[in-house]
């Protein structure tokens, strides 16, 4: 009785709340704390990420995403003579604060990622015509140019024929897609770490929202620390202790400059585990992906183990090795092309 009177009122508060983004936001704040740690996590995501533009170190995601602009700028048809000015010197800048940084620090500079910079940045104030702006960051950028030796040879932006045809057929890819299941019983071999590399290898090659990859592989393949991991999500009591290896796929919410694009870490590097899945399937292993629930005790368990920052979080965790022949799979029947697609359905 007293179970079914809770509901109730929690259904009637609900429907009221609902009417009203503020009101949602006051329930939440104060009735719920279901989104505290997202909340927080974009708050550190976002400092984190001013502190970095001024102060890089790794993975330079300002730098990354504005060359990613003047890269689609560049392919446009037809192509402007003059654009980036709204952001094309801040670009200059963090470019050469990360030259800097390659001649104090070299360990925590990417050379190719300077490589693609530079050849991005040459190959727009080749073709950007005059204008204030651009000839005073072209001079500058240039005069840069005597900081990064070796520079190696690549075209930005690239025209598609220089991939040649696909080397895969269509019912190659089905049947890979179809061989792929969710495989909790594995053999108990040790998965080689240059196989998983590849997979990974893969999973970059995933379409990546301003080119980001707002995301990292974490790998455990030591018994000890498989069995730590994979007792934190639910739903792995049965079998985790059979697990020759287990990933952790971590999103990192100070990859962008606004709130507005926080759930795109979770998007990218879906994108990626689902290419890193099919990748370890054409070398014979299988996989599981394991589901992560936002729950604060299963949340603090794990960013204590990895030693997580409040901006990082825990997409998914995938199970992986040589299936057991004699393991049973789930059938897991999968819904029919017409109850997946509609062409221009409106209103």
């Amino acid at each position: 009785m007293l179970e079914r009177l809770t509901l109730a009122i929690r259904r009637t508060v609900l429907h009221l709340v609902a009417k009203s983004g503020f009101l949602c936001s006051v329930y939440y704040a104060f009735c719920s704390s279901a989104f505290r740690r997202e909340h927080r996590g974009a708050v550190c995501g976002r400092l984190k990420y001013m502190r970095q533009a001024r102060n890089p170190s790794g993975c330079q995601y300002l730098l990354r995403r504005n060359l990613h602009l003047l890269e689609k700028g560049m392919l446009m048809r037809p192509r402007r003579d003059v654009f980036a000015l709204d952001y094309i010197q801040e670009t200059v800048a963090c470019y050469g604060r990360a030259l800097q940084l390659a001649r104090t620090s070299p360990e925590l500079v990417c050379r190719s990622e300077l490589h693609w910079a530079a050849n991005v940045l040459a190959r727009y104030f080749d073709v950007s015509g005059s204008h204030p702006i651009i000839n005073e960051v072209r001079d500058r950028f240039r005069a840069m140019q005597a900081d990064l030796p070796e520079h190696a040879s690549m075209t930005a932006p690239l025209k598609h024929g220089v991939a040649g045809p696909t080397p895969v057929e269509y019912e190659e890819l089905l049947d890979l897609a179809r061989r792929r299941r969710s495989v909790r019983w594995f053999l108990q071999n040790p998965v080689p770490r240059d196989v998983i590399d590849r997979a990974i290898a893969v999973a970059a090659l995933s379409p990546s929202a301003c080119n980001l990859q707002p995301f990292e592989f974490r790998v455990f393949d030591d018994a000890e620390l498989i069995w730590e991991v994979a007792s934190l999500p639910t739903g792995t009591t049965g079998f985790g202790p059979n697990l020759p290896a287990i990933v952790v796929l971590i999103g990192k919410l100070h990859a962008w400059f606004s709130e507005a694009d926080r759930h795109l870490v979770y998007i990218d590097a879906s994108l990626a585990a689902m290419a890193f899945l099919l990748a370890l399937e054409s070398q014979g292993l299988g996989s599981c992906c394991l589901n992560w629930p936002d729950m604060e005790s299963k949340e603090r368990s794990m960013a204590k183990l990895l030693g997580l920052e409040p901006d990082e979080r825990v997409i998914m965790l995938i199970a992986l090795g040589y299936p057991d022949p004699e393991g049973l799979l789930t059938y897991s029947y999968k819904k029919s092309l017409a109850e997946l697609r509609n062409f221009n359905i409106t209103g």
